[in-house]
């Protein structure tokens, strides 16, 4: 499982951008529900609502289930609101992610998202935004 580090592809940062502003022009909510999020950023993906009652053991299978069905997903990614620092929700999705990854054999990208920036809490590294546009 690639940890993410600088410096990071230009296509990459493309992919995490449309990422943080798919999360910011589609969900206008004041509060965003925490999703997970299985395939490519502004392509074919599986979204998954979180449930907070949901175990490591089913958060593996919900994983694994969506990498199944991504045949090559290259990012997992969880949208919430709130600001970038490591929450409980990012915590609860890192270890099935790398569990259910690590099972099929798969190189994935962790990253979380909010409307303002995206950060892997691997390895700190992020990107932020006071307000992002579409170029």
């Amino acid at each position: 499982m690639p940890v993410l580090r600088e410096p990071l592809p230009l296509a990459d940062r493309r992919l995490l951008r449309v990422a943080v502003l798919t999360l910011a022009r589609t969900d206008h909510r004041r509060h965003v529900a925490p999703s997970l999020h299985v395939g490519v950023p502004g392509g074919a993906v599986t979204t998954v609502a979180d449930d907070p009652a949901w175990d490591h053991g089913l958060r593996t299978e919900i994983v694994g289930a969506a990498l199944r069905e991504r045949r090559d997903p290259p990012w997992v990614w969880v949208t919430r609101s709130g600001p970038l620092g490591m929450q409980d929700v990012d915590a609860a999705w890192l270890g099935p992610t790398l569990a259910a990854a690590a099972e099929r054999g798969t190189d994935v990208g962790y990253v979380v998202v909010t409307r303002h920036g995206w950060a892997d809490p691997r390895s700190g590294l992020r990107q932020e935004w006071k307000r992002i546009r579409q170029r």
